[in-house]
């Protein structure tokens, strides 16, 4: 091997054991959320997109019942409280 060969391996061992030990101290710092916390989470996000359809939904089902439209009412607010409530889900999650 040559020498020049040796010092890019031993620069790459060297980098791999400081971006391990960097690792390491990132994980001692800000561990690891429970299990708990994860499902706590998962419930979290799944009222926070159910809680705005079903609001939308029994709105425009009362829409559609005050003019007699049907389901047009009914279908379109669905679509907006999905939206809705996937937005919010989303906002949240990028400030968790």
């Amino acid at each position: 091997m040559s020498d020049d060969k040796k010092a890019k391996e031993q620069n790459h061992l060297s980098q791999a054991a400081r971006e391990a030990a960097d690792r390491d101290e990132l994980l001692v710092r800000d561990p690891e959320p429970s299990l708990a916390r994860r499902f706590g989470q998962i419930g979290i996000l799944g009222w926070m997109i159910v809680t705005p359809v079903l609001g939308a939904v029994l709105l425009g089902h009362w829409i559609d019942r005050m003019f007699h439209t049907g389901i047009v009412f009914s279908t379109a607010m669905t679509m907006l409280g999905a939206a809705l409530g996937l937005w919010l889900a989303f906002r949240w999650m990028r400030e968790q």
